[in-house]
């Protein structure tokens, strides 16, 4: 072992004012600062130059310890021992998350075209299906009974996690399950007696009816969201006042389908607090299970007799019975499939995110449906259709900010506690 003491007066402030040269800061060689040199001379265990300084240092093997003011030598040591793979590992967690956030990305704009596409699909399908066939009870009752279906395979393939059936669990769903019947079949019979475009131009007055009624139970919403919602109610009225499908059975249609679905959404939060471990897709099939228990009796008493005769008109003016078979069934599957993206959208994202991305849903199928089926549009009805769509999106930003604000209250009231 090769030791080294190099030994000189300790720099005090007491000799320091007797000579000038020790008023001056310490210094090290400029050899000693070169890192090639300095790893060169560690292993041949030469002698390191003097310090122009008062210093002690001793040097033990491959450990040498510098004792100055500034410890420059301790610094440039400790930047030779550092490991070099902890960058290459921080590096390499950078990168998987970022792997992860752009894997996340996609995911989410898959689920999002699919969920567009879905709704677009079944919009089509179904007006085609209810203008040759006009009876709203039993295609909306298919539908359910395809999403039933449609569940009972996820479950016996373990496609899909089977959820906890229990007694206080299905009793909990009656209540959402039936304002979830009426949403539908309204909404239905609204298809089928005005265009598509209008139908969802009045269901995007939904946050109307969700203020309404959520303020007469109790909850208290800021001005901003009160505000947010005129100009729902006014692209709605002008756009009902100059469209040309416009039929009053088609707009109580869409009126009561937004009432069904708030009340549907209000319920479920009070009676389903309890049963938070079951998904959002396990619990729309089992509210579509239960909805066709609903529906189908009532559709058979109010339509059953006219079924028959309009099954053959039906086939008579498609002319393959195939074809509107293959109608009728595309708006039953994609009817559960765009339901089925919507709570997978749910479930990945924010309540925001999803209400916007909702919005411009209805932009998307309103502007599909228009040009497939050339539906004749006036431009005091196109910019009522803009006002109420602008509307929704305001509600959705100003209820956000609302809630960010109600909650950061609740957590400065429990600091303070």
């Amino acid at each position: 072992m090769l030791t080294l003491n190099l030994t000189t007066t300790p720099f005090s402030p007491a000799t320091s004012s007797n000579s000038k040269s020790n008023h001056q800061s310490p210094t090290i060689p400029s050899s000693l600062l070169n890192p090639i040199r300095l790893r060169h001379a560690i292993q041949h265990r030469k002698p390191f130059p003097k310090l122009s300084t008062t210093t002690t240092a001793t040097i033990n093997g491959f450990s040498p310890i510098f004792r100055t003011p500034q410890h420059h030598s301790r610094l440039l040591l400790t930047a030779f021992s550092k490991n070099p793979s902890a960058s290459s590992a921080e590096g390499e967690e950078s990168q998987s998350q970022s792997n992860d956030s752009t894997k996340k990305r996609r995911q989410l704009a898959v689920v999002f075209g699919l969920w567009y596409f879905q709704n677009i699909v079944f919009n089509i399908y179904n007006k085609k299906a209810l203008n040759v066939f006009p009876f709203p009870w039993l295609l909306a009752s298919f539908q359910l009974f395809v999403g039933s279906i449609w569940m009972l395979l996820l479950w016996s393939l373990k496609l899909q996690p089977r959820p906890k059936i229990s007694k206080p669990f299905i009793l909990a769903l009656l209540g959402p399950a039936l304002f979830h019947t009426i949403g539908h079949i309204s909404a239905c019979v609204s298809f089928s007696k005005v265009a598509v475009s209008f139908t969802h131009v009045i269901k995007s007055s939904e946050p109307v009816f969700s203020v309404v009624f959520s303020s007469f139970l109790g909850d208290k919403y800021p001005l901003s969201v009160w505000l947010s919602i005129l100009p729902i109610v006014l692209g709605c009225s002008l756009a009902a006042v100059t469209e040309v499908s416009f039929n009053l059975q088609g707009l109580w249609g869409a009126l009561i389908s937004n009432v069904g679905f708030v009340l549907r959404n209000i319920y479920s939060k009070k009676s389903l607090q309890s049963f938070k471990e079951v998904n959002g897709l396990n619990l729309y099939g089992w509210i579509s299970i239960i909805s066709l228990i609903y529906l189908f009796p009532v559709a058979v008493f109010v339509e059953g007799s006219q079924w028959i005769q309009g099954y053959h008109n039906a086939v008579q003016a498609v002319g393959k019975p195939t074809t509107f078979y293959i109608w009728v069934l595309l708006s039953g599957v994609f009817y559960h499939l765009y339901n089925q993206s919507s709570y997978q959208a749910l479930d990945e994202i924010s309540p925001l995110t999803f209400s916007v991305g909702n919005t411009m849903k209805r932009v998307v199928v309103i502007v599909s449906t228009i040009l497939v089926f050339r539906n004749p549009v006036r431009p005091l009805n196109a910019l009522g259709s803009a006002i109420a769509i602008l509307g929704t999106f305001l509600y959705s930003q100003a209820n956000s900010a609302s809630k960010k604000k109600k909650e950061g209250g609740e957590i400065e009231e429990e600091k303070k506690s």
